[in-house]
């Protein structure tokens, strides 16, 4: 494999396609080939916006320029949560490696068979799930995962935030777009918090939610939701709303027997306050505040999906990970029994 790798993009509607984009094209590894995106008139309109991303790069007529070509190794699924599973499913089919955003579709069957076929050939099927390198989250989790914090039986994960009714340049996005998906912005960012719970946890019992519409004019978007993962000795709870003030108060905290780790604001990462019942690894009892490193988004995760795609490294998280999320996304969704 050469030094550089060639990669491309296939879709622009998901809210973090331009950011991605970005990441990829400035890995110094990487040679972005370009973009394809369905919707034509999309194309056009990205093309001409003026934006240096997206009028700087090459646009493809067809999907199959980029799935037929044996140098583009790796493709970023960015498409919309309603388009993104078939993307995905065409582009491990042609032999690529795929990092692929959040969430992964609406069919856990489907979903299932195509990390399958990855798996028959050899192929990486990395989920966009944020958090994975952010400061806080991998601290907290090493601690939890540790038994640092003594036995954790209390998980909250808060991450609300603010979406207009509709967005007129992508009408995929905001309420009414989003009212596609059963449960509303819990599917739309649950994957994020249920992808670190799990993480800790495991797989959950059961899994309850609490679906309502509060404020939204689309009647049938939920845009204030709850779900309750039950453990054998241990809760987890994740509440995201769709109009919460700016900014929003995003909060992640684990509790356990021996101490406790909470983080307010999730982004840009600011401190860590952690409390300990006895001194232990340096820190005293009590409260510490522990400062946290602001990372950029992706950039840390699209690293390390180069080097696992070059053999470098392993995945940081596996294909029955990235399946555990989505099942569970699916459970609190409506999607699978609880």
């Amino acid at each position: 494999m050469s030094e550089t790798l060639k990669m491309a993009q296939i879709g622009t509607k998901h809210g973090h396609a331009q950011g991605v984009f970005e990441v990829m094209s400035a890995h110094p590894e990487v040679e972005m080939t370009g973009i394809y995106e369905p919707d034509t008139g999309r194309r056009e309109r990205l093309k001409s916006s003026g934006d240096p991303a997206w009028s700087s790069t090459h646009w493809f007529d067809d999907a199959s320029e980029i799935l037929d070509d044996p140098e583009v190794v790796a493709v970023s699924s960015e498409g919309a949560n309603r388009e993104s599973l078939a993307q995905t499913e065409q582009i491990i089919g042609a032999g690529k490696h795929a990092f692929y955003d959040k969430p992964a579709g609406d069919d856990y069957e489907r979903f299932h068979e195509i990390v399958e076929e990855a798996k028959r050939n050899n192929l990486l099927l990395q989920m966009g799930y944020m958090f994975r390198n952010h400061d806080g989250f991998e601290r907290v989790a090493n601690w939890a995962r540790s038994g640092f914090l003594g036995h954790v039986f209390q998980v909250r994960a808060h991450m609300s935030t603010w979406l207009p009714e509709k967005t007129p340049d992508n009408d995929v996005q905001g309420r009414k777009g989003l009212s596609h998906h059963r449960a509303g912005i819990l599917y739309d960012l649950g994957g994020h918090m249920l992808d670190q719970v799990v993480w800790l946890l495991g797989r959950p019992n059961r899994v309850t939610s609490f679906l309502q519409n509060a404020a939204s004019e689309t009647r049938e978007f939920m845009d204030n939701t709850l779900a309750v993962l039950e453990y054998p000795r241990a809760i987890a709870t994740v509440d995201i709303a769709a109009m919460e003030a700016r900014p929003m108060a995003r909060r992640f905290e684990v509790y356990g027997t021996e101490g406790s780790a909470i983080m307010e604001p999730m982004e840009p990462a600011d401190k860590l306050r952690l409390t300990l019942e006895r001194p232990k690894d340096g820190f005293p009892e009590g409260v510490s505040e522990i400062q946290l490193e602001a990372r950029p988004r992706y950039v840390a995760s699209f690293a390390s999906f180069v080097r696992n795609v070059k053999g470098e490294t392993e995945p940081e998280r596996s294909l029955e990970h990235e399946l555990l999320v989505q099942e569970t996304l699916m459970r609190a969704t409506g999607g699978l029994s609880g």
